[in-house]
């Protein structure tokens, strides 16, 4: 039986497939922006050529279809969502207007504010309050509610974000304005704070909840009809959507908490990088996924990514639990220009899947980083996409004289300089995540994966003096495979402010159980193993943003709970800021569980990698500062334990990965390749 991986790209939609002897096929194909699941079926239908039968053939055989979808991000991202409806409680309309009194750019007079997703005339205040102790001290106010709801059906909305005062504490009036919502407003999706983020903090709980209600139903659609065409073509299995917070959901839930989707496709590439980390047995890691439009760049410690409530995607906050991801406008497709006063830039645009690089051949004529790999000779015009699209070396000569021209250079040395900047940025890109939160980038391992990272990987490394790089057979799918190496997975918050000193440890283990309680409800009929993570938002008494501390390993049945939570607290504090204050009261603000459902693990593959034989090599031109013929080596041919140096080029039908003079290269068990940067 198969297990099948698909990431949704900007550029391209990739796919792998896993069977239960650990054989890895993938495909990749374009994506098709519109109708994301246009180019999914297509490749779904190369996949099972891959295979060996046709479509219905392969969907009688998967199990399971992890999908990481970009639905939700573009949604966001183009401003394309649905119209949206927001009722609050009388007299708060305009919090996520006024924001938190802050801007991007502080010292920049002449900014204007963003434009919010939902108008002030569909911002609607509803007579009501409940205390901050949960107590109802103003009921609902039928009157207030009906004249908010017959706006808002005029308005004509497709979606209704509804974030009372305190709604954390007491769902009550939330609950009863979802009633009135159906009643009123039929087939109208609707997005209650107390379901989305039940945590203290109004702006960011009625931030998330309105980015909820604005990328849903566009989701929903999505799904409900992705799911059709599955079933059409005859698939019976399940369809699991990748998370923000690296686990699965069901389609139903995603849906329903369509925000948790918003980094769905990054998140792959980290679940790809956690699963790496423990075949490679290296916890230190930086997962490095240059793609066709952007770059996504996390940190791996002790095996593990970091989780953040303080994402912001475009311009809106969205505080639910997701992988500390960094992206860049950094990817094959990224556009190269000079500005006026000569200078060389490289991104954010991309020319996308269509028109595409020049050298794609669709009408496009702006050079792009896939262009200056062409005329570099490190991209086999003949090879692309294993001979599926024919490159136009000529079209990307074309375009990189342009640049050369106001460059007033030679067409090589802008080729050479579009790849230099882009590497430049994305190197900036790896010390944001590591350097600047005081981590040491040289400590770590990088892996690198995306269709475009291997011709660029090493001389990154080089950058920040990384000495060892790791790229996977399946570099260019890694995104999808990863997903097939995650697990079923809830994320609830409930807030709990105390002082630690006044914290009953029968009440925190209470909630704790609760929340568990919930948790395991949600996993509903699974019968897998199940793990529980729980952690808890604290801070110092005078602060005002917490930090969160793990609580995994403490038994919460111990004598001194508290002295150990405590403890953790300092010990993370000190970690994250060089500094603790074991004087000074602590509080808890929220506390958050994760409910994992294990999914069965991935086989590996390592016997194939042993049973290959020596490769033997082709030959190729390419630029290193002169013209150097290099030997070319097919990536999937390589045998555990083979080595070789530098330079030398390495292709598959998805990727090429570039080993400059001075490295060696040596063939893990797994087949992937192990590069000593010199």
């Amino acid at each position: 039986m198969w297990r099948i991986g698909i990431d949704v790209g900007g550029t391209f939609t990739d796919l792998a497939a896993v069977d239960e002897t650990g054989r890895v096929v993938i495909a990749k194909c374009a994506s098709t922006p519109r109708d994301q699941s246009e180019g999914l079926m297509e490749g779904l239908g190369l996949l099972a050529t891959e295979c060996g039968t046709d479509l219905a053939g392969l969907l009688a055989r998967t199990e399971r279809i992890v999908h990481g979808t970009t639905v939700a991000t573009n949604a966001l991202l183009e401003r394309k969502g649905a119209r949206v409806g927001l009722l609050t409680t009388e007299g708060h309309r305009d919090v996520i207007e006024m924001r938190e009194g802050l801007k991007e750019d502080r010292y920049n007079v002449r900014m204007p504010p963003p434009v919010p997703l939902v108008p002030r005339a569909r911002r609607l205040g509803v007579r009501e309050r409940v205390a901050a102790d949960g107590r109802v001290t103003a009921p609902l106010a039928a009157r207030t509610l009906d004249a908010a709801l017959t706006t808002l059906a005029r308005a004509k909305v497709e979606a209704v974000a509804v974030c009372y005062l305190q709604a954390y504490r007491n769902p009550r009036h939330e609950r009863l304005t979802a009633r009135a919502v159906a009643r009123r407003l039929r087939g109208v999706y609707v997005s209650l704070s107390s379901e989305v983020l039940p945590q203290i903090k109004e702006y960011e709980r009625i931030w998330t909840t309105v980015v909820n209600a604005y990328v849903g139903p566009a989701l929903s659609r999505y799904l409900t009809a992705l799911r059709a065409r599955l079933a059409a073509r005859g698939y019976r299995g399940d369809v699991l959507i990748m998370q923000s917070h690296g686990g699965v959901a069901p389609i139903r839930e995603s849906a329903r908490l369509a925000a948790s989707a918003v980094l769905s496709g990054p998140a792959g590439g980290i679940a790809a990088g956690r699963y790496a980390s423990r075949l490679l047995e290296d916890g230190s890691l930086i997962t490095f996924d240059m793609g066709g439009t952007s770059t996504d760049i996390a940190l791996l410690q002790r095996g593990e990514p970091a989780l953040t409530g303080e994402k912001t995607v475009g311009m809106a906050k969205v505080a639910l639990p997701s992988l500390d991801i960094h992206t860049l406008g950094a990817g094959g497709g990224s556009i190269a220009h000079v500005d006026a006063g000569g200078i060389l830039h490289v991104g954010p645009e991309s020319a996308g899947a269509d028109p595409g690089p020049a050298c794609y051949g669709k009408g496009g004529d702006r050079a792009t980083v896939t262009d200056a790999n062409v005329v570099l000779g490190f991209l086999d015009p003949a090879n692309f996409l294993g001979g599926r699209i024919a490159l136009d070396r000529r079209a990307a000569e074309t375009a990189i004289d342009r640049v050369a021209r106001a460059l007033g250079t030679e067409r090589l040395a802008a080729a050479e300089g579009i790849a230099k900047v882009v590497d430049t940025n994305m190197a900036e890109g790896i010390k944001i995540v590591s350097v600047r939160r005081g981590v040491d980038p040289r400590k770590f391992t990088l892996v690198a994966f995306g269709g475009a990272a291997g011709l660029h990987v090493t001389e990154v490394a080089r950058l920040l003096e990384i000495r060892r790089v790791v790229v996977p057979t399946m570099a260019a799918v890694l995104s999808a495979w990863g997903m097939l190496a995650t697990d079923l997975r809830y994320e609830l918050v409930r807030t709990h402010v105390s002082e630690v000193g006044r914290l009953a440890p029968a009440a925190l283990r209470k909630l704790f159980a609760t929340m568990e309680a919930d948790g395991r409800a949600r996993l509903g009929a699974f019968d897998g193993p199940v793990s529980v993570r729980r952690a808890l938002d604290m801070r110092y008494g005078e602060q005002i943003f917490e930090i969160p501390v793990s609580l995994d390993g403490v038994d919460l049945a111990r004598a001194d709970l508290l002295d150990e939570i405590v403890a953790r607290f300092h010990r993370r504090h000190e970690e994250l800021y060089a500094y603790s204050a074991p004087g000074q009261e602590v509080v808890v603000v929220n506390a958050r569980v994760a409910v994992v459902g294990e999914l069965p693990p991935l086989a590996t593959g390592h016997a194939e990698a042993a049973r290959r034989r020596a490769p033997t090599a082709a030959r190729r031109r390419v630029w290193l500062g002169e013209w150097v013929e290099v030997p070319v080596f097919r990536l999937d041919e390589l045998p555990a334990g083979w080595e070789t140096k530098g330079p030398a080029l390495f292709e598959s039908a998805t990727t090429t990965v570039l080993a400059r003079a001075g490295e060696r290269v040596s063939v893990t068990p797994l087949g992937w390749l192990d590069l000593r940067v010199g």
